[in-house]
C-alpha cells in the first residue's frame, strides 16, 4: 500500500453539544471571535441561541453574515478585512456548506494574506490559520471535517477548490438538534451530497483501508434512514444522517473525489446553481462511466443499495446504478441536467472548466472535455 495519511478535527457529537462552543473556544485561547453564519439560521434562532451561549461565558463577538449559496471572493477578502479590523482571535462558523467554506477562506487570508486565488489547488497554504471551531447545521457538506474549501471566483465564474491541511478545522461540534429546524428539501439535498461524497471517495484513486470503510458505513446509513428521516421527521433517524454526513466527510477529505464535484464545481460558477441541486443529476451518469475501472467497487456498491441478492458483479454495478437513480426519484428532486440548467449551450465550456478542477485527479478513471461532455448528455 502507498503511504496514506488521515487528518481530522477534533469531534464533538450529540444532541444539545452546541452548548460546549463557547468553553471550546475558550480552551483555543478565545478573548474576541468573529461569528460566521447567514440569514437562514438566523430565522431559526440558532444565531441567536449561540450568542446566548458566547455572552454566558463572557466572550465578545464580532458577526459576518455575508454570505452566498455558492460563496463569493469578494465576501471572503470582506470578512477578512472585518476579522483583522476587529482584532478577533478565533472564528466560528454555523451553517451549511456555505458559510463553512467562507469562514475557511476568511481564516486563509487572515492568516496568510494575499489573495485567496492564490490558494487554488492542493497545498498552497504555507502559513497557520486562526483556530477554527465549526457547527454544521446540515448532514451533508462535510466541511467541518474536511480539508476542502469551495469560493467562487466572479471574475473567472469558477467555483475554485482550495484543498490543504490547515482548512481542517480545530473543533467540530455536531448537534444533530439543528436538522429539525431544516425543511425536508434541504434534509434530502444534503444527505444526497453526502452519498456522492462517500461514493466518490470510496472509489477515488486515493481511498485506502483508512477512508473505505467510513465511505460505506455512510452509503448504508443514507441508503437505510434517509426515507424514514424525512417522512418522520424522527430525531434517530436525523441522527444517523448526521453520524453519515460525518464519515463521509472523513473520508472525501482524505481521499478526495472524482468527477461529480468537479462537474458540480464548474456548473455552480458558470451557473450559480446550488450545488445540492447537482448530485442526483449527475452521480448515476458518472458511476456509469466510471464502472469499468472500479466494478468491484461498484458492485459492492450496488449489493448496498439492492440488498442482499445473487447476481454477477456486472450486474449488481449496473443494477445498483439504476436502482439509485430510482431513489432519488422517489424524494422528487430533478434527476435531469434540462431541470436546472438554462440551456445545454454552454456544456463544452462547463466540461472543459471541470478538467481542471482537483478532483478530477482522483476520479478513478481518465477524462477528457468530450467524455465529460457524454456524461452531461446522458444526464441532460
Amino acid at each position: 500500500m502507498d503511504t496514506s495519511k488521515f487528518a481530522i478535527p477534533e469531534i464533538i457529537f450529540g444532541h444539545g453539544a452546541i452548548k460546549h462552543v463557547a468553553q471550546c473556544a475558550l480552551r483555543l485561547g478565545a478573548r474576541r471571535v468573529l461569528v460566521v453564519s447567514d440569514h437562514g439560521l438566523e430565522r431559526a434562532g440558532w444565531v441567536e441561541k449561540l450568542f446566548d451561549i458566547l455572552a454566558y461565558d463572557g466572550l465578545e463577538w464580532v458577526y459576518f453574515n455575508d454570505v452566498s449559496q455558492n460563496p463569493r471572493d469578494y465576501q471572503v477578502h470582506n470578512g477578512a478585512e472585518i476579522y483583522l479590523e476587529e482584532k478577533a482571535d478565533v472564528v466560528i462558523a454555523l451553517g451549511g456548506g456555505s458559510p463553512l467554506d467562507m469562514a475557511k477562506g476568511i481564516a486563509t487570508i487572515a492568516g496568510n494574506g494575499g489573495r485567496i486565488d492564490d490558494y487554488e489547488g492542493a497545498n498552497r497554504i504555507m502559513r497557520p490559520l486562526p483556530p477554527m471551531i465549526f457547527v454544521p447545521s446540515t448532514a451533508g457538506s462535510g466541511s467541518d471535517i474536511s480539508q476542502f474549501c469551495i469560493i467562487t471566483d466572479m471574475q473567472r465564474q469558477v467555483k475554485m477548490s482550495i484543498i490543504s491541511r490547515s482548512l481542517v478545522p480545530n473543533i467540530s461540534i455536531i448537534d444533530p438538534d439543528l436538522l429539525l429546524t431544516k425543511p425536508p428539501e434541504l434534509v434530502v439535498s444534503s444527505a444526497i451530497d453526502a452519498l456522492s461524497h462517500a461514493i466518490e471517495s470510496y472509489v477515488s484513486k486515493l481511498a485506502s483501508p483508512f477512508t473505505e470503510n467510513q465511505a460505506l458505513n455512510a452509503i448504508k446509513i443514507i441508503i437505510t434512514h434517509l426515507e424514514p428521516a424525512v417522512e418522520t421527521r424522527s430525531v434517530h433517524h436525523l441522527e444517523q444522517l448526521s453520524i453519515a454526513s460525518t464519515w463521509a466527510g472523513m473520508s472525501f477529505s482524505n481521499a478526495s473525489l472524482g468527477a461529480v464535484h468537479a462537474l458540480a464545481h464548474s456548473l455552480g460558477g458558470v451557473s450559480d446553481i446550488p450545488h445540492g441541486l447537482v448530485h442526483p443529476i449527475l452521480l448515476p451518469a458518472v458511476m456509469r462511466y466510471n464502472m469499468p475501472e472500479c466494478l468491484e467497487k461498484m458492485a459492492t456498491i450496488g449489493n448496498i443499495i439492492l440488498g442482499p441478492c445473487i447476481r454477477s458483479r456486472q450486474d449488481l454495478a449496473a443494477m445498483g446504478i439504476d436502482q439509485l437513480g430510482e431513489f432519488f426519484k422517489s424524494f422528487g428532486v430533478p434527476v435531469h441536467m434540462r431541470e436546472i440548467a438554462p440551456d445545454d449551450s454552454k456544456l463544452e465550456h462547463i466540461c472543459r472548466m471541470a478538467l481542471q478542477d482537483a478532483c478530477m485527479l482522483t476520479n478513478p478513471r481518465d477524462a477528457d472535455w468530450k467524455d465529460l461532455l457524454g456524461i452531461c448528455l446522458e444526464a441532460w
